[in-house]
């Protein structure tokens, strides 16, 4: 890897379509490209995880975490410093699941995680996890780069396919020009007012769809109930830290579980 590479790339399972409104709770402006079948990318433009001191890792752990909740689809953080690299995995109220490897490539992280994120991304059990598993084993030949490179190769097969240029353990810079350069979409915070009415907007079309699936009023108070009460310590954790990642998954449990308990029959509308 280079001698100081900071970077991140946020994958989500989902058209750019469906991703749009989530970009813009995390207050950071994002550049937003499709990124094969079902799979879309975000560039962050800034540099948050040199905001007081805070590692990229965690910023990008909130990050994604937001954007599953909202998005209600698996998300994929990849992050990278001089030192370090790793993914975290999002995906709904399950706790992320993630790996970490030393910038030689040496691992650092838990054999099982590696399992449990091609379980959860669906991947294949067998062909899948057997080209993963080198990836948790000691390779002198690895450099971290190489590890996340061999990564998003197992994920081609899920449909994944990254922009010309935009590859795991380039600078940040180098990133945000390749992103422009290929014209990706700019997603930038307008006030939480808009942003607020986007999600509003995205998460009803989701919970329409899935109370006609189901007519379960029950399970939909029940969801949201616990979105909101799981959203508030989540954004008091977040506005302790000085973390927007943290705040923004917090405000879009908060959000989705305002819209669920909105759009049961008995509850009066939100002016």
């Amino acid at each position: 890897m280079n001698a100081t590479p900071v970077g991140a790339l946020l994958l989500c399972r989902a058209e750019p379509s469906t991703v749009r409104p989530a970009a813009h709770l995390l207050r950071e402006r994002q550049l937003l490209a499709p990124a094969g079948d079902d799979w879309s990318v975000l560039v962050p433009e800034g540099k948050p995880w040199r905001e007081a001191g805070e590692q990229v890792d965690r910023v990008l752990a909130g990050w994604a975490s937001a954007v599953a909740v909202a998005t209600n689809r698996p998300t994929l953080a990849l992050w990278w410093d001089a030192e370090r690299a790793g993914f975290t995995l999002a995906s709904g109220f399950r706790r992320p699941v993630g790996y970490v490897w030393l910038a030689d490539g040496t691992p650092a992280g838990e054999s099982e995680a590696m399992h449990t994120f091609a379980a959860r991304l669906g991947l294949d059990p067998v062909l899948d996890v057997q080209s993963l598993d080198p990836l948790t084993r000691p390779d002198t030949a690895s450099d971290a780069r190489a590890r996340l490179l061999g990564l998003v190769a197992v994920l081609t097969r899920a449909g994944l396919r990254l922009p010309p240029g935009l590859l795991p353990g380039e600078p940040g810079g180098r990133l945000r020009a390749t992103a422009r350069a290929l014209g990706a979409e700019t997603v930038e915070w307008a006030g939480w007012r808009d942003a607020v009415r986007a999600e509003f907007h995205a998460v009803e079309e989701g919970l329409d769809h899935w109370l006609k699936e189901r007519d379960d009023q029950d399970r939909a108070r029940t969801l949201g109930a616990v979105q909101l009460a799981a959203g508030v310590p989540l954004a008091l954790y977040g506005l302790r830290r000085g973390s927007a990642g943290w705040v923004a998954a917090g405000a879009v449990l908060m959000l989705n579980g305002a819209v669920a308990l909105r759009r049961l029959p008995w509850a009066k509308p939100i002016a």
